[in-house]
């Protein structure tokens, strides 16, 4: 059986992460649920095309509108590999760091919080304020990873592909579903000293 896995995009800059979030969980065959806000959707627009959203609705196999708190992906008894919000607003960030449940997104973010279940938050801001960093600290100790998508610069990207390539993986990973793929150090190839 596949593993499900669930994708929620918030309406912080970085939606091509999502998109290739998406495209790689596809690649992977994962039974992939898609849930996104409004703002992503403004978002979307504003990065990728007017008709971003509109295109990874028609693909996604299985999309859930935000406001439909009755979906499978909000219980607990739809068992899931786990979750990726990407990007992740501050906004979603604090939702689901203090349990306010008031859409799909955060709802299911709650579910695999309280299933135990692996929650990766991409969260996007900077620069950072105490409130960013404390609504980071309870995520994380309610079980979230929270992993902003900073470029592994060690690597040599030699584009804005590769950066966003690299970081979508290594989101995927996090999950420990599939086999690791994310591009791995293995030690400096020369020195320059």
């Amino acid at each position: 059986m596949s593993p499900r896995i669930v994708l929620g995009l918030s309406g912080a800059s970085g939606a091509a992460i999502g998109l290739r979030i998406f495209e790689i969980l596809q690649s992977l065959g994962a039974e992939t649920h898609v849930v996104a806000t409004r703002a992503a959707a403004r978002t979307l627009a504003e990065e990728i095309a007017p008709d971003a959203m509109k295109r990874l609705r028609a693909c996604a196999p299985h999309w859930h509108d935000v406001d439909n708190v009755g979906a499978p992906i909000a219980s607990g008894s739809f068992p899931t590999a786990g979750m990726i919000v990407a990007p992740c607003s501050v906004r979603t960030l604090s939702a689901i760091a203090h349990c306010h449940s008031d859409s799909l997104l955060t709802r299911a973010a709650d579910v695999h919080l309280k299933e135990r279940r692996p929650l990766i938050l991409l969260v996007r801001e900077t620069p950072l304020h105490l409130g960013h960093l404390r609504a980071m600290t309870a995520a994380t100790e309610a079980g979230a990873i929270v992993m902003p998508p900073v470029p592994a610069f060690y690597l040599g990207p030699k584009c804005v592909d590769d950066i966003i390539d690299q970081i979508a993986y290594r989101a995927v990973d996090l999950l420990r579903a599939f086999e690791p793929a994310a591009r791995e150090w293995r030690g400096p190839t020369s020195y320059a000293g």
